[in-house]
């Protein structure tokens, strides 16, 4: 009933490739007949419609599978990747989850029955509707992971519109909205993920090149990383098409270093969050950090220097926090924006805006300035309180290679390159090398406790 567009989509195509997974291929007939299966054993075991039920895994072929078949079953899917494994606990707590599927190394699957049980209000609509759900969690950033409840229906349908057939990496994770598009999507055209076994640089060329994939969706993080480790120099990335970046803001420094290294591939800036899904989007070039944001069941505005975003595939709200809609309906993002004709530039979030004597300075610009200079790996640029200004730049700097560097002469090579092509008030008045990483096992940027 809620998938049927998809299994009509898969037995058309049931020889095709659907997902690689170990150095296998399984087929679209092999997963047609492990969703009946599933079908079969949430049946037999007793899982109700409208129950609450965590599925732990990646993107191997039972957990796509098994995925699909509690949706068809109209469960409220709560999807977890190993990487949540410490917050785990916590995160069950406050799903209020009654079941759960665990899905093994070697794709095989344990259900157990949790304590928990479902009062919530808006898990209340989704039975009285009798329409799948989707739990998210934020990621946790500003304190508490927030649970995003989705009712599945309107998310699905915007699948139902046909699209390109790709062979694509499967990058980001299980329980990320990006990582559920990107399934949803290649599934819905009857394309090919390809499941990495991990997401260092080597792995993933390797993949493209083993695999002939022509998508990799992924984070600006990941593209940085990817050009210090120079793995781009041993793989054949001829069937590569098509690079999308999202999740953060792209230091423009490193769009222009992958456009020139890699100029026939086409980059796509994307935008989306957790609370709306994943708007359609067009960059205005691959070296362009413009893009226009919308489309088909999305609406776009901006009120004051913020965009907010109107979707039929919305949030129906937290269960553990206030939702940020307005009374007319629109989400308030929080994304600070630049507005060019149709198209915008991302700046970040508002909340991470340092304030320099009334002036802003938005931490992707000076980021993208230090990240040109040699043996830079990452840094994260954050304001501190100063009883003068208000606030002072600071950056935390974290080195390609450390060796016998002199940090005094590192940190004025920085403080004058910074003068050079920033305005006085942006450039960092203090300095930290550190060697510890600055993006999570997400390949995301962390922030947070930087202030």
């Amino acid at each position: 009933m809620f998938i049927d567009f998809l299994r009509h989509a898969f037995r058309q195509n049931q020889e095709q490739e659907a997902v690689i997974w170990q150095d296998r291929a399984y087929t679209y007939g092999w997963l047609l007949a492990q969703i009946a299966a599933w079908q079969e054993t949430i049946k037999s075991r007793g899982v109700p419609p409208g129950a609450v039920v965590v599925l732990e895994g990646n993107y191997s072929p039972q957990a796509i599978a098994l995925f699909l078949a509690l949706v068809e079953h109209g469960c409220i899917v709560v999807p977890l990747a190993s990487l949540a494994e410490a917050a785990k606990p916590r995160l069950l707590e406050v799903a209020q989850a009654e079941m759960r599927f665990v899905l093994d190394a070697a794709d095989e699957a344990q259900m157990e029955r949790l304590p928990g049980t479902a009062v919530h209000p808006l898990y209340a609509h989704l039975r009285q509707t009798r329409h799948p759900g989707l739990v998210l969690f934020s990621s946790g950033s500003t304190g508490d992971h927030k649970a995003i409840v989705h009712d599945l229906l309107p998310m699905l349908q915007k699948y139902q519109t046909p699209g390109k057939r790709f062979r694509t990496i499967a990058f980001m994770l299980y329980d990320h909205i990006g990582g559920l598009n990107t399934m949803l999507y290649t599934l819905a055209n009857t394309g090919c993920m390809v499941a990495p076994p991990d997401r260092s640089p080597d792995c993933i060329l390797q993949a493209i090149e083993k695999y002939r994939v022509n998508l990799l969706p992924t984070s600006p993080t990941f593209i940085n990383l990817l050009l210090l480790s120079e793995a781009y120099k041993k793989y054949d990335l001829s069937s590569l098409r098509l690079i999308t970046y999202g999740t953060e803001p792209m230091p423009e420094s490193t769009l222009q270093r992958i456009h020139a290294l890699l100029p026939t591939i086409e980059l796509r800036q994307t935008y989306g969050l957790s609370e709306v899904g994943i708007l359609r989007s067009q960059s205005r070039s691959s070296d362009s950090l413009w893009v226009k944001v919308g489309g088909e069941q999305f609406q776009t505005r901006i009120v004051d220097g913020i965009l907010h975003i109107k979707a039929r595939s919305a949030m129906l709200g937290y269960l553990n926090a206030p939702a940020p809609f307005t009374d007319d309906g629109w989400l308030i993002t929080g994304d600070r924006v630049e507005v060019d004709g149709d198209y915008v530039r991302l700046l970040g979030r508002d909340s991470e805006i340092i304030n320099v004597g009334g002036e802003k300075v938005y931490p992707i610009e000076v980021e993208s300035v230090i990240q040109e200079i040699e043996n830079v790996q990452e840094v994260t640029v954050y304001g501190e309180r100063n009883p003068i200004t208000g606030h002072v730049v600071c950056a935390r700097v974290r080195l390609h290679a450390n060796g016998d560097l002199d940090y005094r002469q590192f940190v004025s090579t920085v403080k004058r390159y910074c003068r050079e092509r920033l305005q006085s008030y942006k450039v960092p008045v203090k300095i930290i090398i550190s060697d510890e990483a600055q993006h999570s096992a997400r390949l995301k940027k962390m922030r947070k406790g930087l202030s």
